[in-house]
């Protein structure tokens, strides 16, 4: 089956489609993922805008919301209409949308709620396919974090490596899943990935630059220790998981006010080189008790070669790997992961790991938006697929674009 994963994570600078032929053998219950490519395309500017005027701490309106449903199921639309011309030759069965997050309603160490934004309705009638969405609210309902939901796959691509392997994705938020080798499997948030970064680089530069590329701001900065020491006084690092946060507490403000604190303000490279030893240090600090031996990157925070110098030099005791080596592009691995997600939920298949979530029990997740043709759903398998293996694509490696 050809799927079309959707994926725009907590950075919003883009909406990513990553196509794959899914196979579940009925042998020995494995699903194959054969990756097809993947295409991105940066949001418009002005629902960029929209979207960062609208996101917490801001104020907002229900016309706000409402307006930006519409024009992010539109730009979601137009990702999958292109991925499937482009790299399914128009032949794709299932779209898997993600949407886009802008609440995650985190208190007390407990989510009550979540919201994506991203009407599907656009996305079918824009591509013909139907659409799996929504895909995190069941978790919550069903008890659990909502997150990480990559989790699943993550343990599905994991299993069978020697030591502990874990996988770790850098978005705006960093999130790792952990196989160790006796007990359960772990999955969380870590804190801010890109977020704060992001946020410095924005405040410095008054907005002309979103991000700090290829590291070249911190590259030129040193680490203000008192700040980063303030900024590790973080109660959310000792929360125990699963836990998950997003920048409904890693923001601009959030930011500002560390800073307030301060003797002096740090030099802008200074704050952004200090921002990106946060990173990596709390991505450490989670791994360090849980004796991860190797740590499979993935996400944007791959394409900072100072955050990927940083990570080494703090996991000093594991392997620092991207997930390219388990075959799935760093860029392309989490619209992979909801193109997974999107097979189960057709399939009848729970999409979460309740261990890695705090679910009370495995769930069917997400909600099915009919397409333009007669909805026929397959059969369900005997049993839910334990382990993804990724097949070389037709030509090779390099026929998988993205």
């Amino acid at each position: 089956m050809r799927v079309i994963g959707l994926m725009s994570g907590t950075s919003y600078d883009a909406v990513d489609a990553a196509a794959a032929d899914l196979e579940l053998s009925a042998e020995d219950g494995t699903l194959h993922l054969t990756p097809l490519g993947m295409v991105s395309a940066p949001y418009p500017g002005d629902v960029r805008e929209a979207l960062a005027a609208a996101l917490p701490p801001a104020p907002t309106t229900l016309a706000d919301v409402c307006r930006l449903d519409t024009r992010i199921g539109q730009a979601f639309a137009a990702a999958a209409a292109r991925a499937d011309r482009e790299l399914c030759g128009g032949r794709a069965e299932l779209v898997a949308s993600h949407g886009q997050t802008v609440f995650h309603w985190a208190e007390d160490g407990r989510v009550h709620g979540t919201l994506q934004l991203g009407e599907p309705a656009w996305i079918a009638e824009g591509s013909g396919c139907p659409v799996v969405s929504g895909f995190r609210p069941r978790d919550v309902a069903a008890g659990g974090q909502g997150a990480p939901l990559v989790s699943l796959v993550d343990l599905m691509l994991l299993r069978g490596r020697p030591g502990v392997p874990a996988a770790l994705n850098i978005g705006g938020i960093a999130n790792l899943t952990v196989l160790p080798a006796a007990g359960e499997p772990l999955a969380f948030d870590t804190g801010p990935g890109n977020a704060l970064m992001d946020a410095a680089v924005r405040e410095a530069t008054g907005g002309r630059l979103a991000y700090d590329e290829g590291g070249a701001i911190a590259a030129a900065g040193r680490v203000h220790e008192p700040l980063l020491r303030r900024l590790l006084a973080e109660p959310y690092y000792r929360l125990a998981p699963p836990r998950t946060t997003g920048k409904e507490l890693f923001h601009a403000g959030y930011l500002r006010a560390h800073l307030a604190g301060c003797d002096s303000a740090p030099a802008p490279q200074d704050l952004v080189a200090t921002l990106t030893r946060l990173t990596a240090r709390t991505v450490a600090e989670a791994l360090r008790p849980l004796r991860a031996t190797e740590v499979f990157v993935s996400g944007g925070g791959v394409r900072n070669p100072v955050l990927m110098r940083m990570l080494r030099d703090e996991l000093a005791w594991a392997a620092v790997r991207p997930s390219d080596e388990l075959g799935l592009p760093a860029a392309a691995k989490e619209a992979y992961a909801f193109a997974v997600l999107g097979y189960l939920t057709l399939h009848g298949l729970p999409g979460n790991a309740p261990r890695c979530t705090g679910a009370a029990g495995p769930r069917v997740l997400g909600s099915l938006t009919p397409g333009s043709r007669p909805l026929r759903l397959p059969e369900p398998p005997v049993r839910a697929p334990r382990a993804l293996a990724v097949r070389e694509p037709a030509g090779g490696w390099g026929a998988a674009r993205g």
